[in-house]
């Protein structure tokens, strides 16, 4: 299964243990439909599909067997789901998305600006 990572499981960040040794394949961005949050705290990110407005959303493309894949999910944080995203070069890959009415009603922050996760991170830092 392809998979569009754009958070935490990334390379560098804290959480890209959880892909284990799946195949990078490089990296990937999304289609220019999307928006991306920071979610409780900057805890980890929020992405959603808006019909206009959006950005591509930088991030990375793995290959993940059925046992890797059921290994990321089980360290998924709370309400994220599972769809199959567009990517910038026409293609389609799984990721997880995050509910845009949770992002509204908590007033999660949008840092589409940054582009990606990472370097949100690397600019609060």
């Amino acid at each position: 299964m392809r998979f569009f990572i754009c958070g935490s499981a990334l390379t560098g960040q804290p959480d890209n243990k959880n892909l284990g040794d799946a195949k990078l394949l490089g990296p990937a961005r999304t289609a220019a439909k999307y928006r991306l949050h920071a979610v409780k705290n900057g805890w980890h990110p929020g992405i959603y599909e808006v019909p206009s407005g959006g950005i591509s959303i930088l991030g990375e493309l793995y290959e993940l067997t059925p046992e890797q894949h059921a290994t990321l999910m089980a360290g998924e944080p709370p309400d994220m789901y599972q769809v199959t995203i567009e990517l910038e070069d026409g293609s389609n890959a799984e990721a997880m998305l995050f509910p845009r009415e949770l992002i509204e009603q908590h007033g999660y922050p949008d840092i589409s600006r940054f582009g990606g996760w990472a370097a949100f991170k690397a600019s609060a830092g």
